[in-house]
């Protein structure tokens, strides 16, 4: 059976040579490499090392030498097919199946590698002849200098239908429409696909030239596409290749870190700003097999992203197919540059210390989904609000790792809660807010609140006199988590009882610590201060259903509480609306002093109906 070189050198690039060899053999990291006892001859000072980047064991000591096929079959003893048959199915490759065609195809590839050699050094040399003058230009309007428009292999494309089929007529034309080069349509003459362009070539891990990207130079050619990349071919897989990942690769493993930006201009941009582990997909958005070859080099790459919605959406795109693909300690960090911007303009506004800053502040995936999918729409309504978490959960659903699974399920709902359930802003606790007097024993106590008239009356008309709120205070000992809650609502309660006005005071500020509160805990504390906790005598004519435990009971309270603040706000409100009525007799302060009084009704009725009342209001 014979195999392509392609797909050796697919099947090797998506193998981690020293997780393969660490699992028979114990392995170290030194630097940029792995060390390991030679596990092919008796050695007491490792001399084995390990080399990820170029893809090959060595042994300084015995001499051993190979790449990660050649450790399965001279280490584990397979036989050359069963080797790549298990390494393909490590790496998730399906091995071609027997073909007496498959050694003419391969042969048939070798010669595209020569096309597109000879296509790349025809590009080469037209941007130095007199029709490349106007891409010579705009190379020196971008201050790109003349070694790294070697070292990137910038070309030019000619503006003509037929230069590069003229140039290269060794190769038949059917090579070169195989190669991506010429456009065939229907039955009509094929045409250079590149024309009038600034030329850049795509090359694979071991520098070949694969594939072409174009950058249009003539603003007259408003409708062709600014930027234009070679279509797949049997070199080239736009959803496979990184751009530069062959150059920033080494780089980027010394510094670990890669960055990901959106073009490969961007990616010259960065290398002229000193920063030579930028790398680019190719004109689609970063797909899975791309992130898999990012995490080979580096465990959390950094994509960088224009400051527009089009950038927004490229980071949501990319954080969608990151997601299933998950494990411990591999992930993706993310840069959002200023609106606008792109990094070729924020080096040349800032600086490359701007841009160095911009990558140390990249945020984490967590974060960036929960920032996206917040302002993806309104929260004004709870429907809002369960539709943002209906979406994070169904992202957190793709996750195939569990433990990671859980763990962004917990962040992102404590996020959610925080947003959605935020502690209303309230006056802090003050300890010293109320006055205190004497009692006939010489002990100091809460003194009662000044109420006036109008007040006194309000407040004995809930229950009798405190009545309502000692009831309440029990509900919220025997329901200490439901204090905070509540506590904008206790804090406009206005208890005539300055017993009743400490033990709100009490409760308020041992819900503004950070311990938990336990029932039980709580009467300690509140005996200790010496604080008279309400018996049943005190509310006896209001026998509540939230003071026997029960499943709607914290529901009751807060109904009780709910009155206890809004039946003397509308009792208020109606005594200044008949003052008004009389000042004013007009069908306005008539239709509100109405409207207060049936409220009032309402409220004393809703009152009424809590557990078993023996007297009326």
């Amino acid at each position: 059976m014979s195999l392509t070189p392609q797909f050796l050198d697919e099947l090797r690039t998506r193998i981690s040579l020293s997780g393969v060899i660490g699992r028979s053999i114990r392995v170290t990291k030194a630097g940029r490499e792995f060390k390991a006892c030679c596990p092919f001859h008796n050695e007491k000072t490792p001399s084995f090392t390990i080399n990820d980047e170029k893809g090959f064991y060595h042994c300084f000591g015995c001499g051993a030498h190979g790449d990660v096929i050649r450790w399965m079959t001279d280490q584990q003893g397979l036989p050359f097919m069963d080797a790549v048959k298990e390494l393909a199915l490590q790496a998730g490759m399906d091995v071609p199946a027997p073909d007496p065609r498959a050694a003419a195809r391969a042969e048939a590839q070798k010669s595209l590698h020569d096309v597109t050699a000879a296509a790349q050094d025809f590009f080469v040399r037209s941007l130095g002849e007199e029709r490349g003058a106007e891409a010579r230009r705009y190379l020196a309007s971008r201050g790109f200098p003349e070694s790294l428009v070697r070292e990137f292999g910038f070309g030019f494309a000619p503006d003509s239908r037929t230069a590069l089929k003229d140039a290269l007529s060794a190769f038949p034309d059917a090579m070169l429409i195989e190669a991506g080069l010429r456009i065939v349509v229907d039955d009509r003459e094929p045409y250079d696909r590149f024309r009038g362009r600034l030329m850049l070539p795509i090359l694979d891990p071991r520098g070949r030239v694969i594939a072409f990207g174009g950058r249009i130079l003539s603003a007259e050619k408003k409708d062709a596409p600014k930027y234009l990349n070679s279509p797949d071919t049997p070199l080239f897989d736009k959803g496979r290749t990184v751009y530069n990942l062959h150059r920033a690769a080494p780089v980027a493993r010394s510094k670990n870190r890669i960055v990901v930006v959106e073009g490969y201009m961007d990616v010259v941009a960065l290398a002229a700003a000193g920063i030579a582990e930028a790398v680019a997909p190719l004109g689609t958005a970063l797909t899975e097999d791309q992130i898999e070859r990012l995490w080979r080099v580096t465990e959390c790459p950094t994509l960088c992203f224009d400051g527009d919605s089009a950038g927004q959406r490229a980071a949501m795109r990319a954080i969608t197919r990151a997601l299933p693909l998950l494990r411990p300690g591999h992930s993706l960090r993310i840069v959002t540059l200023p609106q606008g911007l792109d990094p070729d303009d924020v080096v040349k506004r800032e600086g490359a210390r701007a841009m160095e800053a911009l990558l140390d502040g990249a945020r984490s995936m967590v974060e960036m989904l929960w920032e996206g999918e917040r302002e993806a729409a309104p929260l004004a309504t709870p429907e809002d609000k369960a539709g943002l978490k209906a979406r994070l959960m169904a992202h957190v659903d793709t996750i195939q790792h569990p433990d990671i699974k859980a763990l962004y399920r917990r962040d992102l709902l404590e996020r959610f809660d925080a947003l959605a359930f935020a502690r209303r802003e309230r006056a802090p606790f003050q300890p010293g807010a109320r006055k205190f007097q004497k009692d006939r024993n010489g002990a100091w106590k809460p003194a009662p609140p000044s109420l006036g008239a109008s007040d006194t009356t309000r407040m004995q008309k809930v229950g009798t006199g405190d009545g309502l709120l000692a009831a309440v205070i029990v509900g919220l000992i025997a329901h200490p988590d439901e204090i905070a809650r509540h506590a904008e609502a206790l804090t406009r309660v206005l208890p005539l009882s300055g017993r009743y006005a400490g033990l709100i005071d009490a409760l308020l500020e041992l819900s503004d610590s950070d311990h938990v509160l336990e029932s039980e805990a709580l009467r300690t504390i509140l005996a200790e201060r010496r604080m008279d906790i309400p018996a049943s005598a005190d509310f006896a004519e209001l026998p509540f259903g939230f003071l026997t435990p029960h499943d709607g009971s914290k529901d009751e309270l807060a109904d009780a509480i709910t009155l206890l603040v809004e039946i003397p706000a509308v009792e208020a409100a109606l005594a200044e609306a008949n003052l008004r009525y009389q000042a004013e007799l007009s069908p306005e302060t008539e239709a509100e002093k109405e409207r207060l009084r049936e409220r009032g009704v309402a409220l004393r009725a809703r009152l009424g109906q809590m557990g078993r009342i023996r007297n009326s209001l």
